[in-house]
């Protein structure tokens, strides 16, 4: 442990702006469209689908409930971000608090989530190829197989997506969401609520923790902090407009996903079947194709910003260069290749697939907010206070999967030779900016 707690704490290392900014700094506008981008991907063509299906109707009470974590939790990182800048990511935010030990086992949780992750996104445009052209049974599974060969052997290519290319597709995903809720909106039916909690409260309380996959994104602050004009003042205004953004996307989409599929809502390709009822036959090719790009363009920020990453965590030139590149990729196969045959054979359902980097991602949260009371003060340390045990309920939620994010996060603090020594890596980190943003 640190002795941040009793030492004095520092003046915010971010300054206003009485300095000038620099030529490429972003403006309130960009920067709130690279923040949506770093919050909305493909999960989000899944997910209500997963909810519906344990919540049924009522599964709109575990979005909101986890819409008003995800608004504490971005309080939270707004004012770390504005107090230690870039500081190293999410490593160095729970290094300040918590020591350096827990900042690099945060790290590794968070390189971890961003490998186990990569399969299920796959999953999710496999799921829509397969939906598209009619086919069922393990048909997703090889089509999410074909989509990791395919974004493996481009990142093995050293091909980037810009944040332009994001900007791109981040505009076309919440114009498709926009055009399925809207167009498909006709065919509601009241009669479709209820019954409104058709498996109890025992249903939305195992609805919610998939949900929390759907929320990683908001540590994006700590790369955004280093290229605002004026971050001590834009900061908020950008995580405002993305905290908006988002919870009235995934709010509609979760809302039509109930009133206009009904008992179908428990899909796992809800956004193609709302395209469906929209636009005819056609509106799930169209999905589909959607969601086949997003996959792969989301995939290889993954994991472009995970060799980075791997990089800063690991000793000064051991995973360098290609060499990172080489080991996130086998990394990724390794772990997909694994987690498609759990899926493939019934080991497995999504449901528990998606827990596997909603874990992971969680017990990085469950670090920054325990840190973050520590290192902060006012109304940003009492929403730490409140969303650090609300992380820690959804954690064990998780199921069997809390055990592998365990065994990560011990296996890292074990495995740390820096003790809680500063150690170079976070700053590195910090200059990687966000490995599921590309921001």
């Amino acid at each position: 442990m640190s002795d941040t707690a009793s030492a004095p704490r520092p003046r915010p290392s971010v300054r206003s702006s009485s300095r000038p900014s620099s030529p490429g700094a972003l403006s309130t506008a960009g920067a709130s469209a690279l923040y949506i981008g770093a919050l909305l991907g493909p999960s989000l063509l899944l997910l209500p689908g997963l909810a519906a299906r344990a919540a049924g109707p009522a599964s709109l009470l575990a979005w909101l409930v986890l819409l008003g974590l995800s608004g504490l939790i971005a309080t939270v990182f707004c004012a770390l971000g504005t107090r230690l800048g870039s500081a190293g990511g999410v490593a160095g935010y729970t290094a300040a608090g918590l020591g350096a030990r827990a900042g690099r086992a945060a790290g590794w949780c968070f390189l971890a989530g961003v490998v186990a992750g990569a399969p299920v996104v796959c999953l999710i445009g496999g799921s829509y190829a397969a939906a598209a052209v009619g086919a069922d049974g393990n048909a997703a599974v090889r089509a999410g197989l074909v989509l990791l060969a395919l974004v493996l052997a481009v990142r093995l290519l050293g091909v980037r997506t810009g944040a332009g290319l994001q900007l791109v597709l981040v505009s076309g995903l919440v114009g498709l969401v926009l055009f399925a809720v809207l167009g498909s909106a006709p065919t509601a039916r009241a009669a479709h609520w209820t019954p409104f909690l058709p498996h109890g409260w025992a249903g939305v309380a195992r609805s919610a923790p998939p949900l929390m996959f759907a929320f990683v994104g908001w540590e994006a602050a700590a790369s955004l902090t280093t290229r605002l004009r004026d971050p001590r003042r834009q900061l908020r205004r950008v995580v405002l407009i993305a905290f908006a953004v988002t919870s009235l996307l995934c709010l509609g989409l979760a809302a039509a996903t109930v009133a206009v599929l009904g008992p179908g809502a428990g899909g796992s390709v809800p956004l193609a079947d709302l395209m469906r009822a929209a636009l005819g036959p056609r509106g799930p090719l169209l999905a589909a194709g959607a969601a086949v790009v997003l996959t792969l363009a989301a995939t290889n920020t993954y994991l472009t910003g995970a060799a980075a990453l791997l990089d800063a965590l690991l000793p000064s030139g051991t995973a360098s260069g290609r060499r990172g590149s080489l080991a996130v990729v086998a990394a990724t196969a390794f772990t997909g290749v694994a987690l498609f045959a759990l899926v493939g054979t019934g080991v497995l359902t999504t449901a528990q697939l998606v827990a596997v980097p909603t874990a992971l991602f969680l017990v990085v949260y469950l670090t920054c907010t325990a840190a973050a009371v520590r290192v902060l003060d006012g109304v940003p340390r009492l929403a730490a206070a409140v969303s650090c045990p609300a992380v820690l309920a959804l954690l064990l939620g998780t199921g069997w999967p809390v055990l592998a994010a365990a065994g990560v996060a011990l296996t890292a603090a074990a495995l740390d030779r820096t003790g809680d020594r500063p150690s170079s890596a976070h700053s590195a980190a910090g200059r990687q900016g966000s490995p599921t943003s590309g921001v």
